[in-house]
């Protein structure tokens, strides 16, 4: 395990690191996750394998450290892994990431466009998201106040997570998970899917085949955002379906690498 700190505090983000060739090659976890968990598998497939990579946990999450002080904007969180990336040496990363951290990834590639040379972006927010009570994932928790997330809201978000969800979502900060799932839904300024347009390295966004047709798709595509569809899978593409989820990976970041 690395770590570094990233705050005028100290607060630490720490990662899982394996060897490899560079450029380095980053995944980030979504809301209530942890990067080792969700990424060790496909990390190590063989299509995948052979470079340096980052498991890297975003702070308030997994085994990196819980500030109660931190705002956990998108910008925030982007910026925090900033300092983390630069201090680890990496430039020009590759970066892999789910959800939440697929929106903070796309505010690092714009605000720190040397860290990162292309995206491959699993199911992430794109656009704002309206709180709503008893949704599950980031709008049901916006739709706490924070004091009542803290005093009551948690458990009964425990409670619609299921095991599987809570097993990582229980590692985060109250208060993190709380204005992480806030400022995501709120998004970021500009919004991420304009961001992520602008951007000019390779991007991909993979999403669930079940979902039916993505929203704006025709839009990413006309700006170069390669969009594909991954049968057999929910939100959490690389843990239901690990096998097409590595195929899909592998070839958004061989496309355009020259040989």
């Amino acid at each position: 395990m690395r770590s570094t700190a990233v705050t005028g505090n100290g607060d630490r983000i720490r990662w899982v690191e394996l060897p490899g060739a560079e450029p380095s090659r980053v995944y980030l976890h979504g809301l209530g996750a942890t990067s080792p968990a969700y990424f060790a598998e496909v990390a190590v497939h063989p299509l995948l394998a052979g470079r340096r990579s980052l498991l890297m946990d975003m702070l308030g999450h997994g085994i990196s450290d819980r500030p109660t002080d931190f705002g956990y904007t998108l910008e925030a969180h982007a910026d925090a892994l900033a300092a983390a990336l630069t201090a680890a040496g990496v430039s020009g990363a590759e970066v892999v990431a789910h959800s939440m951290g697929g929106s903070a990834a796309i505010v690092l590639a714009a605000r720190h466009p040397e860290l990162v040379s292309r995206l491959v972006l699993i199911d992430a927010n794109l656009d704002p998201l309206v709180p709503t009570l008893g949704t599950l994932g980031s709008s049901g928790i916006a739709a706490y106040s924070e004091e009542e997330f803290l005093a009551y809201g948690w458990a009964e978000v425990r409670d619609q997570a299921g095991a599987h969800w809570w097993s990582t979502m229980r590692l985060a900060g109250r208060e993190a998970l709380h204005r992480s799932a806030t400022h995501l839904a709120h998004g970021s300024t500009p919004p991420m899917r304009e961001l992520l347009i602008g951007l000019k390295i390779p991007r991909a966004f993979l999403y669930p085949e079940a979902d039916g047709v993505l929203p704006g798709a025709d839009g990413l595509t006309a700006a170069g955002v390669s969009v594909t569809a991954i049968p057999d899978c929910g939100h959490n593409i690389m843990l239901d379906n690990p096998d097409a989820f590595v195929r899909a990976t592998a070839t958004a970041l061989e496309a355009g690498t020259a040989h």
